[in-house]
């Protein structure tokens, strides 16, 4: 049976705008980085805390996500921590322009959205 999630794949505009944001704003250590000539892609396998968890491509011509976030699909990839507000403060000092804290009106847990380079929605919630 399924044990978790073991990655989650993210196509790119610009893979070394994202590679960038991935790496020195959000804390993703890169495992490796491959070309693939026949596909003209660039893979870039990123971990957190040790643990392979997300992956970066680059596809030529690859179409806009048509709206946000209610597209189909992938709604949004969420992070959880401890201090959501030094998050959300280091994400204002990075020129990364996030939502205002709010509470989960469920759970009483705070959260925030944000966005990477190319629009995706990302979420930081409160552990």
């Amino acid at each position: 049976m399924l044990k978790g999630i073991h990655h989650i794949a993210i196509i790119c505009a610009d893979i070394e705008r994202s590679k960038k944001f991935y790496t020195e704003i959000l804390p993703f250590k890169i495992v490796r980085e491959v070309y693939r000539e026949d596909r003209q892609s660039w893979k870039i396998d990123l971990s957190l805390n040790g643990e392979y968890v997300l992956e970066l491509f680059s596809f030529p011509n690859a179409p806009n996500r048509p709206t946000q976030p209610e597209a189909k699909g992938l709604r949004h990839l969420a992070f959880s921590t401890d201090d959501i507000a030094a998050v959300h403060e280091f994400l204002i000092k990075n020129s990364v322009s996030p939502e205002q804290i709010r509470i989960d009106p469920y759970s009483g847990k705070q959260f925030f959205f944000f966005n990477d380079p190319d629009g995706l929605p990302l979420e930081v919630y409160q552990h």
